[in-house]
């Protein structure tokens, strides 16, 4: 018998408890990034894979899942692929981190919505100058890895 997959709204309240606590870099609460990255998979046309895949897309690099709930979690498994292709390693050359994104199967589109909203110039704008200078050059180099056009 095969085991049901979580629904999407499982998926988002697991990742909203996973991420309970965090903030993000602006100090708001961390799952508003989560919720915004899946709304823009959605109007990119994503599927629901890639919509799940969006909500747990930083769960295992901030430490809110590990790599074996991930794992052990009723997720079909391009949503773990996904995650896992998103999920930058310590250490880690952007160039080897986006050509794992461009090898998995829907992840370009997951990480093309939360560039999005992480170069979004509103939410820059609460950041000091030197660190919205260097995340803004950052998405722009991993956008240009990925082969994705400046929103």
């Amino acid at each position: 018998m095969t085991e049901r997959s979580l629904t999407l709204a499982e998926v988002e309240a697991l990742a909203r408890s996973a991420h309970e606590g965090q903030t993000d870099k602006a100090g708001r609460p961390y799952a508003e990034h989560l919720a915004a990255v899946a709304e823009g998979v959605s109007k990119r046309g994503g599927t629901p894979a890639q919509q799940a895949a969006a909500w747990l897309h930083d769960s295992v690099e901030d430490d809110a899942l590990s790599a074996e709930q991930l794992a052990a979690a009723a997720l079909p498994q391009e949503v773990k692929d996904m995650v896992l292709a998103l999920t930058k390693r310590p250490g880690e050359p952007v160039e080897e981190y986006t050509a794992r994104i461009l090898a998995t199967p829907g992840a370009v589109l997951v990480k093309e919505a939360d560039l999005a909203h992480n170069a979004d110039p509103v939410r820059l704008s609460v950041l000091d100058a030197p660190t919205r200078d260097r995340l803004t050059a950052k998405y722009a180099r991993v956008r240009s890895l990925l082969g994705i056009t400046a929103p």
